[in-house]
């Protein structure tokens, strides 16, 4: 049995753990990893890219930076998050406000020193990033279109660091990229839908706000439609080995998002929309090893 003081701590970090998204975190690591090993450094033996310490670098500053967005995202949302998330909004109080910003600054800075260790240019890359965030959640995430916009461009950003690491230009790369920018693009304006009732309360002027619920439905139909494309040239131009079977299911769940959006009118009903959107990324993620299953072992 935990002691009383053991609990208490226990119970601080994983508030923790919810205020800067840790399974988020993770995720984005392997996802960064997984994009080294098998698209952009698919042709140096699997041991130089795994043992890369400037790799290992930059994966950690992403993930420090990451971590200090969710903290500074989260200090700025915390009313409109007591209307939306009444109950992580419980567990993320129990850490005070001024020991989340204390963090905040520790791993802005620890992602500084980490860039540092592979080049001039990963710091301003980094120093440019954290600003970018704290310049979001501060100010552009209140505004429509932009918001969104900035929204899904920050969350793929850490993958550039990668792809500028090893300078690796093909086109399907671009290709793959188009297809998360739009997904992600999908899930922050879902998200809107979402949390409509504490962006009302708390006058963010999102899209759902600004120009109502159907517009947003129709802009989320022509994203799921744009996504055709990349899937398209995926599946018939590149060669993406087992991977197609993910691309497949993508579109199958794209198409049941459609149908579900245009029934949707709560809060529940947006959340599973949501969920759906999150499933496709997740697995996304995992299904890149699915591109050349043997590719490991030939390069062992």
């Amino acid at each position: 049995m935990f002691t009383r003081r053991q609990k208490h701590i226990l119970l601080k970090f994983f508030s923790m753990f919810s205020v800067v998204r840790g399974y988020n975190i993770l995720i984005v690591v392997f996802a960064q990893y997984l994009t080294a090993i098998y698209i952009l450094a698919h042709d140096l033996p699997l041991r130089e890219v795994v043992l890369d310490v400037n790799l290992l670098m930059l994966v950690l500053a992403s993930a420090a930076t990451i971590a200090g967005g969710y903290i500074i995202n989260n200090f700025y949302d915390s009313e409109k998050d007591l209307i939306n998330r009444p109950q992580k909004s419980q567990l993320d109080r129990l850490v005070s406000q001024n020991t989340k910003l204390s963090l905040y600054f520790v791993l802005n800075f620890m992602a500084v020193i980490m860039a540092s260790y592979v080049s001039f240019r990963a710091v301003v890359f980094f120093s440019l990033y954290i600003f970018a965030i704290w310049f979001y959640s501060h100010k552009l995430k209140k505004l429509p279109f932009i918001g969104n916009l900035t929204s899904a461009i920050l969350t793929i950003t850490p993958f550039f660091a990668i792809f500028i690491y090893y300078k690796n230009f093909e086109h399907v790369i671009f290709v793959h990229a188009a297809f998360l920018f739009l997904i992600i693009s999908m899930r922050e304006l879902t998200k809107d839908l979402e949390n409509i009732k504490g962006d009302l309360v708390l006058n963010y002027q999102t899209i759902p706000i600004v120009y109502g619920e159907n517009v947003s439905k129709v802009m989320l139909t022509i994203l799921a439609l744009l996504t055709t494309i990349p899937t398209y040239y995926l599946l018939f131009h590149f060669h993406v080995g087992q991977m197609v079977y993910f691309f497949y299911l993508s579109a199958s769940l794209l198409l049941l998002f459609i149908i579900l959006l245009w029934a949707s009118k709560t809060k529940t009903h947006y959340l599973l929309l949501h969920n759906i959107l999150k499933f496709i990324i997740v697995a996304g993620v995992f299904s890149i090893m699915l591109i050349n299953i043997d590719l490991v072992l030939n390069r062992i």
